[in-house]
This record gives structure tokens, C-alpha cells and sequence, in this order.
């Protein structure tokens, strides 16, 4: 079927929230088209013959029915189909990948629990979120200053990152490939140039990538953000983060 301008992306619920714009498109289609045969129907059937005034009529009861049960029906249909994707875009499975995502003017940090994996860059440095295929991977968005949004055009998906909130959501990309990813909320003055990058891996190359983590600088890196996020969730109150420079 065609997209309507719209593209699959490569996780689950963007592949299903595709599925649902197509199905909203082609049912606009057929009302669309069913509507302007009509239209044309009675413009045809009933135009202007002479100057007699044509037979009057005031209710047709059947048809008033179909149309004000139809439309409600449509609607009905049109809220089901969203629900059901909706539901399935803000469930969040149990996991055993999880990354903590903390936004900061310009740039962003991704810390892995349970590891000793941290990634952070600013601006055009790109940083990337590595995260396996085919797993669900559960994310904890945060920021430390003001609000961001972090927002993956291949993942057709987009939620705020808000200072002493955790925002939390589960992606599944179903295939592997680097996708690029950006702030979309108007942030400050490199706003434009919030750039990160998203790099789905295999099993496999996923645990050897955490492996290279293991030794004591990066261990003592982990600790410390860690304690910095959890200390500003505690608090509530937001801080200027210290990185200057990209890390791995």
C-alpha cells in the first residue's frame, strides 16, 4: 500500500503507527471519494430543467439515521485503532537494557545501569546511543537545565526531556544500521546543533562493546554520573553539567 508521505521507520511502533496513518489515509480516501459521488450524483440528477419548483420533501428518516450513526461508527473505529497503538507505543516491557538519557545544553549523555558504559558529546560531536537489535530497550529521559527533546527520524518518535523528570518509554529497532537523532525543542543557542546518533548492533556486538568499558577510568566515570543524576531526580533541582569535551 502506498505510504501517504509517511515513512515505516525501523522499530515496532513506528512500524505500527505507520500501518495506522495508512489506514486512516485510505479510509479519507474512500469518504473522501464516496462524498464527491454523491455531490456530482445529485448535482447531475437534480440540477435546474425549467422554473418549476420540484417536489418537496421534508424528512427522509432511513437516511438521516445512516448518516449520523455512520459517522459516529468511523469514529469509534478511528479511536479503537489509535488506542490499540497508542497502548502498544507507551508500554514498557520488563528489560534487562536499559539507558539512562540525560539531556544538557548542548548535548547529550547516555548511561547504561548495571554497567560501567558512558557515552556523552556536544553539539555536532554526535554522540551515539548503542543498543541491541531486536530487543526491547527501555529508556529514562532527563535533562539537567532546560527542556529538550530527543527525537530519532528513523524511529518516527519524539518525547520531551524535562529537567527533574524522568520521562520513560521502550524502543525496539528491528533493524540494524546507525540512525541519526536531534533536539527538537528550541533549547538555546546551539539548539540547531544538538545533534546524537543511535547505532543498532547485534547481541553480540552489544556485549563486546559494553566489555570495553571495563576498566577503572570508566568505572569512575559511570559511578559519578550516576550519583549526579540520582542526586538532581532527588532534589528536583536541575545543574549545569561539567563535560566539556567528548566521552566515550
Amino acid at each position: 500500500m502506498p505510504g501517504f508521505g509517511a515513512s515505516a521507520g525501523v522499530t515496532e511502533s513506528s512500524k505500527s503507527a505507520f500501518h495506522l496513518w495508512q489506514g486512516f489515509s485510505i479510509g479519507a480516501v474512500i469518504i473522501g471519494a464516496l462524498v464527491v459521488v454523491l455531490m456530482l450524483w445529485a448535482i447531475v440528477r437534480y440540477r435546474r430543467k425549467g422554473d418549476r419548483i420540484p417536489e418537496q420533501h421534508q424528512y427522509h428518516l432511513p437516511l438521516e439515521v445512516i448518516y449520523t450513526v455512520v459517522p459516529i461508527l468511523i469514529v469509534f473505529g478511528l479511536f479503537a485503532a489509535t488506542l490499540v497503538v497508542e497502548n502498544k507505543a507507551t508500554a514498557n516491557p520488563k528489560t534487562n537494557v536499559v539507558v539512562n538519557v540525560n539531556a544538557f545544553q548542548w548535548g547529550w549523555q547516555f548511561l547504561y545501569p548495571g554497567t560501567n558504559a558512558l557515552v556523552y558529546g556536544q553539539t555536532t560531536q554526535s554522540p551515539i546511543m548503542e543498543i541491541p537489535v531486536n530487543t526491547n530497550v527501555h529508556i529514562n529521559l532527563t535533562s539537567t537545565d532546560v527542556i529538550h527533546g530527543f527525537y530519532v527520524r528513523a524511529f518516527n518518535f519524539s518525547r520531551y526531556a524535562l529537567p527533574g523528570v524522568v520521562n520513560q518509554f521502550t524502543i525496539r529497532a528491528q533493524s540494524t544500521g546507525t540512525f541519526f537523532g536531534q533536539c527538537t525543542q528550541l533549547c538555546g543557542l546551539y539548539h540547531s546543533l544538538m545533534f546524537f546518533r543511535v547505532k543498532v548492533v547485534t547481541p553480540t556486538q552489544y556485549a563486546q562493546w559494553l566489555s570495553t568499558f571495563n576498566n577503572p577510568a570508566d568505572i569512575a566515570k559511570a559511578a559519578a554520573a550516576l550519583a549526579t543524576t540520582n542526586a538532581e531526580l532527588a532534589s528536583g533541582v536541575a545543574s549545569k553539567t561539567s563535560y566539556t569535551k567528548f566521552g566515550r
